[in-house]
């Protein structure tokens, strides 16, 4: 008992070491700031003209981040240049006068409609190698589970970027950033909830709690196919004067991000509810062996809770910005505006129970797991059973 409790410490002790990444810099995470800050250089030198005071705040807060989370978390270097090499040649493709009709890359793999397709497909096989792992616990299949999640998120944000240029294709007034209705936003919360979850499974070394997590992306995947093959929500159309809005392209996707991070800690509490009761019982089952300890997921839940509260936030407040330019008014008591401040106090309360009343462990894995309903609620109840002005994301 004393050795395993001390192989936890070890484990928890090399994971906030991994996290001073400013000490471990190398000659590609140079590379990484030069390249961008080249980028940067050319964006403002190209756009200076067209730029307004918050397009340079946005422009440095994404330098910045992407910065930092590219050295922090190497793998993201890699994934990002492949998204935007890909998306950047679809995009040349369609500027050369090629279409999905007359060229088979955009047609199989490019286009938007195509690149879902695909996200789709390797996410629900990644689902079913995550969960072989699970009851296997086979090294070589949870890397395959990983490989599979890998593709599934590249391609389904070069389908995003692709799609964007798209938007434009119809009519020049349609171009929009692709957050617009149910279809769209649901390949975002695809895409970032499998990449987050990479990233804690990288951060946390352990593939087990992707049987948790990537089986309701797969939910999430089919409800996308229903969305394509019976609501023909894939569709390209022109969006309605609210949603023609610069603070859209910041709300929405925060938005969304931040409902991946309270997903991926709901998920991980329930697994530590799972595990709990395994353990309590005396039994040496599947889920004592498979998953992480209790005081690694306890830390994994605070964290992706930590960061989602944070982004969220801050995509209310933009949201509140983006109100107030086309309702006339920051707060409404809209639906969707209550249910955002329902959310927003339940995981307020949260990390208050845990940083100042000291709460951890099963009643926090609860109050984790139970917040799923919540934010499940705000993110697809509101819109599909309840009217107010977020309407137009109703099927």
């Amino acid at each position: 008992m004393a050795s395993s409790r001390a192989d936890e410490l070890v484990t928890l002790t090399k994971i906030e070491a991994e996290g001073r990444w400013i000490n471990r810099l190398s000659r590609l995470d140079l590379l990484w700031f030069a390249g961008l800050t080249v980028t940067v250089g050319v964006l403002v030198d190209v756009f200076n003209s067209q730029f307004w005071f918050w397009q340079y705040v946005v422009l440095a807060t994404w330098y910045v981040t992407l910065v930092a989370v590219g050295i922090h978390w190497r793998a993201f270097q890699v994934a990002f240049l492949t998204v935007l090499s890909a998306a950047l040649l679809g995009v040349w493709l369609y500027s050369i006068g090629q279409t999905p009709a007359n060229d088979v890359i955009l047609r199989y793999v490019l286009q938007g409609y195509a690149g879902v397709m695909w996200m789709v497909g390797f996410f629900l096989a990644a689902t079913a190698a995550y969960l072989i792992n699970f009851f296997t616990l086979s090294e070589k299949v949870g890397r395959l589970a990983t490989g599979l999640t890998w593709v599934g998120v590249l391609m389904g944000f070069i389908a995003l970027g692709v799609r964007w240029r798209e938007t434009y294709i119809g009519h020049p007034d349609w171009g929009h950033v692709p957050v617009t209705n149910l279809w769209e936003v649901m390949v975002v919360f695809c895409a970032a909830t499998s990449l987050f979850y990479l990233y804690y499974e990288s951060r946390f070394k352990s593939k087990a709690l992707g049987a948790f997590v990537m089986p309701l992306v797969a939910v999430a995947a089919v409800f996308l196919l229903w969305l394509t093959f019976v609501q023909h929500m894939n569709r390209i159309a022109p969006i309605i004067p609210a949603l023609q809005s610069f603070w859209m392209k910041l709300h929405v996707p925060m938005m969304f991000v931040s409902y991946a991070n309270f997903t991926i800690a709901s998920l991980v509490g329930l697994a530590y509810i799972l595990a709990d009761r395994s353990r309590r019982s005396g039994g040496g089952g599947i889920l004592a062996r498979a998953l992480p300890s209790g005081e690694i997921m306890d830390n994994m839940m605070s964290k992706a809770i930590a960061l989602g509260f944070l982004l969220f936030t801050i995509a209310t407040i933009l949201g509140a910005v983006w109100a107030a330019k086309a309702w006339g008014g920051f707060w409404s008591w809209d639906p969707k505006e209550t249910w955002a401040l329902i959310v927003w106090l339940n995981y307020a309360g949260y990390l208050h129970a845990r940083t100042s009343k000291g709460w951890r462990g099963k009643q926090m894995a609860w109050w984790s797991f139970m917040s799923l309903w919540v934010v499940t609620f705000c993110f697809l109840g509101v819109n599909l059973f309840l009217s107010g002005l977020h309407s137009y994301g109703k099927l």
